[in-house]
Formats: C-alpha cells, structure tokens, sequence
C-alpha cells in the first residue's frame, strides 16, 4: 500500500515520538515558497490537484474552484478509476470551462497520489480514506504544494507522529495547510467561541455533545464480494467500515463533536478519559463499532461527556452544550448558536457557508502571499479522538500523557520483594505513549490481510 521509502521513515521512526509542546492552533505569516510568489497578488491560473474522488473530494474540488475563479483542475488520483469518471463528469457540469484533466493527468491505483504530486499543480486536495492520510500529507508536504487536509489527519498514534512531523515540515517550508474540520471556518461558531473565551459564561464547567445519526456507508454483506477480490481491494472499497481505515466513526465523522470541544477548551488536551461503546448491528465483516459514551476530564475537574451513534432508524441528534458558572452557550445542527444566562446573545447574521469559507481562506492566502497552517490544532483533536475510542475499545481508563515519577530502584536484601510493591509505577496507558500502528505497510490490491475483529473491552489491549 505505501511507499517502502515513507513507510520506513513514516511510521517507525516517529512511533516514540512526544509529540512536543502544542503551540498556537494556527499560525499566519509571510509566505516564501518560490511558487506562492509566483502566485501572489496576479492573474496567474493556480493549478489544482484532487487526490481522493469520492464524494467528500468531489466537494472539495467543487468548493475550491468556487473560492477563486481564476483556478482549474488539472489532475486527478483515485485508487479506483470509476471514482474519477464519475468525479470529472459530476464537476465539468458544474464547471465546464475549468475542469481540463486530460488523460495522462488522471492516475489510478494505490501510488496514484505519487504520481499526481510529480506534476506541476499548484494546490493539492487530500480527501482518500483517513488511513491514507499521513502518507499523502507527507508526501505533499515534501512537494512543495499548498495544502487542503480533510479530516482526520490520522486514525492512530503512529500515524499522529507521521502527520505531526509533516505540519512541522509544512510549517519551516511555509507551504499553507487548511484542516477540514469546517466549524472552525463558521462566522457563527467563531464568534460564539470568543464570547466564551471572553468570560461571557463564566468559567466552564461541563460539557455536553453529540452526533447521533445514522450509518455512514453500511457493510454490504459478504456474499456481494466479487469473487477473486483480495481482501485489500474489498475493505478499501468499504474503507467506512475498517478501523484501518477510518478510524471509526467517532475519529471519522464525530471528530468534529471533539473538534468543537476541544476548541471550547482553547486547544488543550485533556487530562484522561474513559469510554464505552460496542456494536449492536451486524458488522457483516466490519470491525467497527456502532456507538461511542466518552467522558474527558480536563485540567480543573472539567468533564466533557461525548455520545455517539450510527443506527437506523434512531433519533438524530448533533448538539454542543458548553455550561459555565455565569450561562451556557448552546451549539446545535442547523440553528444559529445562543447564550444563556446573565449575558444573552444569538446569532442572526447570514453566514458563508463552512464548508466553502475553508476554501476561501486557503485561496485568498495564496494570492496575499501568507500562509495558514491549521497543522496544530487538527492533529490535536484527530488524537483525542482516536484517545476516546481507545478507551472504549480497551474498555481502560486513559491519560494524555505519562507524567508519573519514574519507578524507585529494585530494593536489595531479604525484604525486596515486600518493598517491591510499594514502588511508584509509570502509568502504562498514555495517549503519547502509545505505538499503536494501524496501517498495514506495503499492501497491494490482491493481498491477504485480517485487521482484526470487533474490539472486545476488557479484552482488547491498549498498544
């Protein structure tokens, strides 16, 4: 599946890494890439790269061509051709005079996004499976291009480290890097999140959020398979439904409920949190859980409850309440946020919509010649995520980060064995200890690979 080279450097060397002091969660600064000079300020055509034609990637294609008329696809990269038919077609009808992706620019297979990174675009999509993600980000990174990162970043802590170095490396080279968590981008939320930083609810106590909904691409069951399809191609194909792959829902889709939380808690980490979840529809082969319960305690005593679920049939909820010692502000989907308490306030202006606002920010800073980079703040919150289903999967309590004292030396003498117990032990479950590594190296379409069954807590092991 990944490239031997990335592979060795990726996913090995950083599986111990600390991950380093979390600094500001964007940065916005003079922009020096020859290319962005290049680009500032004229009338010259940016170049786009679409790696990932699905559904999202098709969207995002779409919302970058609006964001600046002066821009065309050029090239495209699909691990499956028929996902970048479709795609070319869904967006020349949208725009017909800049969608030109002649064939030569439109690759195909697990080393697509390789090839497409070779050519001479100007700004890359990345919209693949989030297992995927840290490899193309840092192989995007290492090419030079302007960035769009959907979310997550990364399904587990080795691909963390990965997709961390990466947002370093994109930082020094001054290349921008826009994160797909699109509430950050909603003039709406901005504002209800500077009123909370601002005291207007007091000092934050709890918080509550949801994503209750219903499956996002359900397992077709095994008889559909095609026969001679390896195993790869089959869960690539049903990327949804593999934690390899996507993280699972809650690191896939409820990130954004975690985004939002941590953006409540000003970009922080929490200090542990405990979890339950489990699967009560068939996976039909699936090893992905159908509901999440997590609780994140935050310096302070903060508690952040978090629910998810992804069931037919069931009530639909996506909600953020955020409870203070002065009022609370209230977050929900599809209605402007609001304050309650001694310093009312609701949102009534119009707003752009999230979705496209990301790409207009990414846009505009090429043509000024600055540089956003979301890199901090995105991989923050993909971790916390992937920490809540860790905690669930395992069914065990987890911290952030080990900050225990070392263990005492081993006594000496007749009595060391009754002294032994008493030594102090490093916590075992730390978020930035672990070495989890998800993501098979090397795989190709026609291989075997078993990832694993539905986790079992209390069985399941923290890695």
């Amino acid at each position: 599946m990944s490239d031997p080279a990335v592979s060795a450097f990726s996913r090995r060397r950083f599986l111990n890494a600390s991950g380093g002091a979390l600094l500001a969660p964007a940065i916005l600064t003079a922009a020096t890439t020859l290319r962005a000079q290049q680009k500032v300020d004229s009338n010259e055509t940016l170049r786009i790269g679409l790696i990932g034609c699905g559904g999202r990637g098709t969207g995002a294609a779409a919302q970058a061509l609006t964001a600046d008329y002066n821009t065309k696809l050029v090239a495209v990269a699909d691990a499956f051709d028929t996902q970048i038919e479709s795609s070319i077609k869904n967006l020349s009808t949208q725009f017909p005079d800049r969608v030109d992706v002649k064939p030569e620019m439109r690759f195909t297979g697990l080393d697509a996004f390789k090839k497409l990174l070779a050519t001479d675009v100007d700004v890359v999509l990345l919209a693949t499976p989030p297992g995927f993600r840290p490899q193309h980000l840092t192989a995007a990174v290492e090419s030079g291009k302007h960035i769009f990162c959907e979310k997550p970043m990364a399904v587990d802590a080795a691909g963390y480290h990965v997709a961390m170095a990466a947002v370093r490396k994109a930082q020094e080279k001054k290349i921008n890097l826009v994160a797909g968590f699109c509430w950050r981008y909603s003039a709406s939320r901005i504002e209800a999140y500077k009123r909370v930083h601002g005291g207007d609810i007091g000092e934050i106590r709890d918080i509550y959020a949801s994503y209750h909904t219903g499956p996002v691409k359900p397992m077709p069951e095994a008889s559909s398979r095609p026969a001679g399809m390896g195993d790869a191609e089959w869960q690539i194909r049903n990327w949804y439904n593999f934690s390899w792959l996507s993280g699972d829902s809650i690191v896939e889709q409820a990130v954004h409920s975690i985004d939002k939380v941590v953006w409540a808690m000003r970009d922080t980490p929490p200090v542990s949190c405990i979890a339950s979840g489990g699967r009560q529809i068939p996976a039909e082969g699936g090893n992905i859980f159908d509901h999440f319960n997590v609780t994140y305690t935050w310096d302070g005593g903060v508690l952040c409850h978090f629910g998810s679920r992804q069931q037919r049939g069931t009530h639909s909820e996506v909600i953020d309440v955020v409870s203070g010692t002065k009022g609370r502000l209230v977050l929900g989907k599809g209605q402007y946020p609001y304050i309650e308490g001694e310093k009312r306030w609701r949102h009534r202006e119009d707003e752009r919509q999230m979705h496209q606002a990301e790409h207009d920010a990414l846009f505009a800073a090429i043509r000024k010649g600055e540089v956003i980079n979301n890199g901090d703040r995105m991989m923050l919150s993909s971790l916390v995520a992937v920490m809540g289903r860790e905690a669930a999967y395992t069914g065990q309590k987890i911290a952030w980060k080990d900050d225990s004292p070392p263990p005492a030396p081993a006594p000496e003498g007749k009595d060391k064995e009754a002294k032994k117990d008493k030594a102090p032990e490093r916590v075992a479950l730390a978020m930035m200890s672990s070495k989890q590594d998800l993501a098979p190296d090397n795989l190709q379409f026609g291989d075997k690979f078993d990832p694993g069954p539905i986790p079992l807590p209390g069985v399941t092991k923290f890695a």
